[in-house]
């Protein structure tokens, strides 16, 4: 048992003080006689045990409040949680071009979608010790999850999504990496890291990419950018230029912030990039210890109440004083 107050325990010191100095004053007469000769026949009668067992109540009763109020209780389980001291935000494009089928999974047809989706989830398991947050982006920018360890509900965030959650009808990259560096900005980590994915160029929102990416350099925030989409594929669907990456500006955010670009043009690449992104941030993992408790407050003080009420009972019953 362990007190989150232990210094109330030094009352309990007081308790013999006070106790002593209570018998030095004696209790007061229970009758007031005119003369000592009225109870002569008196000397010989037993004492009665009632005030030492009222008192003793009494004392009992302080004592366990006081233990209550030092907040007493037992270490139920400590828990261990390690985190890298690298913060994470993914910045993932959910425009309507993100459905275009470029890439092939054994040898079948996969959306751009569905294979960012599936690599993010399996980057997300790969680093369990890292805190990570989710910024979903379309025509506007929004949070998909907030900074967490608990990856089990951000992985179960990352499947709930899908296109057309927001409107997707353009793509606002900037606005994307500054909601993403808005999760980041009063972190005090080792490494704050945006990795941002996206399939096509600027086109929508309120803040320029270069802006944005500013702001990153400012911040000392490191950004990964990585371009989807398969080139020659699009063109022998004859998609327009739209449907394609703005590989210029990505590769010029990523040198801007110390960070890389990636072109992932095929399934093994994309694959290959969080790899490489895995790689590249890694630091010593530091850990925090949780502990629950159980308070046992309630039963000291329950306790304490249940003296004192027999206390009263008895002195009020059995052991009335007659006035």
């Amino acid at each position: 048992m362990t007190f989150g107050h232990p210094y109330f325990l030094l009352l309990g010191l007081l308790l013999p003080l006070l106790a002593w100095l209570k018998g030095r004053r004696g209790s007061p007469p229970a009758f007031l006689y005119s003369s000592v000769k009225l109870v002569a026949g008196l000397a010989q009668a037993r004492r009665s045990q009632a005030g030492n067992i009222l008192g003793a109540l009494r004392w009992l009763t302080l004592a366990l409040f006081i233990v209550a109020i030092a907040q007493p209780r037992l270490s139920k389980s400590t828990t261990e949680v390690k985190a890298s001291g690298i913060d994470i935000v993914v910045a993932l494009d959910l425009s309507g071009s993100m459905n275009t089928q470029d890439y092939a999974v054994h040898g079948m047809p996969v959306s751009r979608f569905q294979l960012a989706k599936a690599v993010l989830k399996k980057f997300v398991t790969e680093r369990p010790d890292d805190r990570i947050g989710l910024v979903v982006f379309a025509a506007q920018a929004f949070i998909a999850s907030p900074m967490t360890l608990d990856h089990d509900y951000l992985l179960q965030n990352i499947e709930r999504l899908e296109i057309g959650t927001i409107n997707s009808d353009a793509t606002a990259i900037g606005d994307g990496l500054t909601t993403a560096l808005n999760r980041l900005r009063n972190l005090k980590s080792k490494s704050r890291i945006v990795v941002l994915m996206t399939d096509g160029g600027n086109n929508s929102g309120k803040i320029d990419p270069i802006t944005a990416t500013e702001a990153a350099q400012t911040l000392q925030v490191k950004i990964y950018t990585i371009g989807l989409g398969n080139r020659e594929i699009v063109q022998q669907m004859g998609l327009p230029p739209g449907y394609l990456p703005d590989n210029e500006t990505l590769q010029k955010i990523a040198q801007m912030t110390g960070g890389v670009f990636y072109q992932a043009d095929n399934s093994e690449k994309l694959n290959s990039i969080y790899d490489q992104i895995d790689k590249l941030e890694k630091t010593e993992a530091v850990v925090n210890k949780f502990t629950q408790y159980k308070e046992l407050f309630p039963w000291f003080v329950g306790g304490g109440l249940i003296l004192l009420l027999v206390e009263i009972l008895l002195g009020q019953t059995v052991f009335r004083r007659l006035p």
